[in-house]
C-alpha cells in the first residue's frame, strides 16, 4: 500500500512538472511581445474586417456626352472665320474683299473683342461645353484661320499673342512652304505656342464631290502629315468653302476628326459636331459691325 502510494504520489508531481514545462514553453510574455496583423490567429482573422483602400478601389462614374437634341439646344459660341489679313490692292474683287481683312481693321476688331471682356477658347473647350455642359468664360469666343495665308503668321498671331488670345488654324497642306503661304516650321512655332492646329484638306477640294481614294488624298495624308509637324494629335477639320453633306460625317469620324467645322449653314440635326457653324469676318466690318453680326448670328 505505502508503495502504491508512492508512486501516485510520483505520477502526480511528474504530471504538474509536464504541464509546467508546456505552459512555460508556449504562452508568450505579453509585454515583450508586439502584435502583427500576421500574428493574428486563423480564427480572429477570419472574422477581422480588412480595412478597404478607397484610393485604390474608387471607381470613377463614366461621364456619357450629351446627344444631338441637347447639344442642339446649348447655347451657340461666336465662331469667327479669318482668310487673308492684308490691305486690299487695286485688283481685289468686291466679293474678295470680303475675305481680306486689312491689318488696321483686323487689329481694330481684336482690340474690340479683348475690350469687350471676350476671351478665346480652343475646340477641346467647346467640345467639352457641347458634350458634358462644361463651363465656359462668360463671353467665349474662337477665332479660326483657314488656307495657311502667310499673314496669319505674320499680323494674325502677334496680335493675338498681344491680348492673350489663342486661334485655330486650319492648314490647307499642299501650299506648305510655298511664297506667301506658311512653312512647316511656321505652322509648329503656332502649335508650341498654344494655338490649335487642324486640317483644311490636302488642296481645298469640295468635301461634296469626293469619291473613293480621295478621302485618303485630303483628309488622311494631310492629317498624318501635320501631326507629324506638330507632334499633336490632329482631331479637327474645316470643310473648304464651307460646304458639306451627311456623306462626308462618317469618313472623317473614320479617320480619327472628333468634329468638323462649316460656316454658316444649318447644323446637322444628327449630327452636329460636325457641322459646326462659323460667320466669315468681312474685311467691309468695321469692329462694330462685327460684334453686331456675331450677336445677331449666334443666339
Amino acid at each position: 500500500m505505502a508503495f502504491r502510494n508512492a508512486n501516485s504520489l510520483l505520477s502526480t508531481s511528474f504530471l504538474a512538472t509536464a504541464v509546467f514545462l508546456f505552459l512555460s514553453c508556449s504562452t508568450p510574455e505579453v509585454e515583450n511581445t508586439v502584435l502583427t496583423p500576421n500574428v493574428l490567429a486563423p480564427e480572429s482573422a477570419a472574422n477581422t474586417p480588412v480595412a478597404e483602400d478607397t484610393a485604390t478601389t474608387k471607381v470613377a462614374t463614366p461621364v456619357v456626352p450629351a446627344d444631338a437634341a441637347t447639344i442642339l439646344t446649348r447655347k451657340q459660341v461666336p465662331i469667327l472665320c479669318y482668310h487673308q489679313i492684308r490691305d486690299w490692292r487695286a485688283n481685289d474683287s468686291k466679293s474678295a474683299k470680303a475675305y481680306i481683312v486689312p491689318e488696321d481693321r483686323f487689329k481694330e476688331q481684336i482690340k474690340m473683342l479683348a475690350d469687350s471682356g471676350y476671351q478665346t477658347i480652343l475646340p477641346d473647350q467647346l467640345l467639352a461645353y457641347l458634350n458634358y455642359g462644361t463651363p465656359l468664360p462668360s463671353k467665349p469666343i474662337m477665332l479660326t484661320f483657314d488656307d495657311t495665308n502667310l499673314d496669319q503668321f505674320t499680323v494674325a498671331a502677334p496680335e493675338l499673342e498681344k491680348y492673350g488670345f489663342k486661334g485655330v488654324f486650319f492648314v490647307m497642306t499642299v501650299s506648305l512652304g510655298r511664297p506667301r503661304y506658311m512653312s512647316k516650321a511656321q505652322v509648329k512655332e503656332l502649335a508650341d505656342a498654344g494655338h490649335e492646329i487642324g486640317s483644311h484638306t490636302w488642296d481645298h477640294h469640295n468635301v461634296k464631290k469626293y469619291k473613293g481614294n480621295d478621302w485618303v488624298t485630303q483628309v488622311e495624308k494631310p492629317s498624318r502629315q501635320l501631326a507629324e509637324i506638330t507632334g499633336k494629335e490632329i482631331k479637327y477639320f474645316a470643310y473648304p468653302f464651307g460646304l458639306w453633306n451627311a456623306e462626308a460625317i462618317p469618313e472623317l469620324k473614320s479617320r480619327g476628326m472628333v468634329a468638323a467645322f462649316q460656316l454658316a449653314g444649318k447644323y446637322d440635326e444628327q449630327d452636329p459636331l460636325y457641322s459646326i457653324r462659323r460667320i466669315i469676318a468681312s474685311g467691309y466690318w468695321s469692329a462694330k459691325s462685327l460684334h453686331s453680326n456675331m450677336v445677331n448670328s449666334f443666339d
